[in-house]
């Protein structure tokens, strides 16, 4: 199996090179690396165009115009061509060594999409308001669909590749997360949700996602529901 993991970047300076590093420490995984540059200001795209010469391996993309997450993300779809597509911030909250939990439950149970829940698992320095933001699309994500998930919000969504190439994502900023939730309910698809480890930042870190994005993510989730 050929896994396609999609790095989006924005102002991670700071995190990109050893973000990298610790992406192709993983091993036992055939691994296609795509980084998608959305118009970083802080000197990030310097960087990653130095990084390009030493790592040859890594697909990079830039884009000329700064947009969203969203968009990143579907550009990095479409420019993927594993048999599974992960996403994986750049901002160094999440680790790579979870990939093979996902990938391990994907193979033993026979499910389509695997979802890394933080809440299953160990999480630090969350604030809470992203706690219970969380957990509040997360609710209205099981209300409204009729599922049983505990982190709709999570960054670990191991999807089919065919999958992700096929859908038109619509949402440009932080929304992608509900938009693909959805989408990949109403497509039927099977999810099952694996413990993984989280260490947040904080917006003086870099944080980038407020309570504006959490009010879009609720009418995104609903829009969704009735709206292809």
């Amino acid at each position: 199996m050929k896994l396609s993991v999609i790095i989006p970047v924005y102002n991670e300076k700071n995190t990109i090179r050893e973000l990298l590093s610790r992406v192709k420490a993983v091993d036992g995984i055939e691994m296609e690396i795509i980084i998608v540059d959305d118009a970083s200001k802080d000197g990030t795209t310097d960087i990653l165009k130095a990084m390009e010469t030493e790592n040859p391996d890594v697909k990079f993309i830039y884009k000329p115009e700064n947009k969203g997450k969203g968009d990143t993300l579907k550009l990095g779809f479409q420019n993927s061509t594993g048999d599974y597509v992960i996403v994986q911030d750049a901002d160094l909250e999440y680790d790579p060594n979870d990939y093979k939990k996902l990938i391990r439950a994907l193979e033993e149970e026979g499910v389509d999409v695997v979802y890394g829940s933080r809440f299953s698992g160990n999480y630090e320095d969350m604030s809470n308001l992203h706690y219970f933001g969380n957990k509040m699309l997360t609710l209205i994500t099981n209300m409204l669909f009729g599922v049983m998930l505990t982190d709709m919000e999570t960054c670990y969504k191991l999807m089919p590749g065919e999958f992700v190439r096929s859908i038109d994502i619509k949402s440009p900023r932080f929304d992608f997360e509900p938009e693909i939730t959805a989408k990949i309910l109403k497509h039927k698809l099977r999810i099952r949700e694996v413990p993984i480890s989280y260490k947040g930042r904080t917006h003086s870190e870099g944080k980038k996602i407020t309570w504006k994005d959490g009010i879009a993510a609720v009418s995104t989730l609903i829009k969704f529901k009735f709206v292809d």
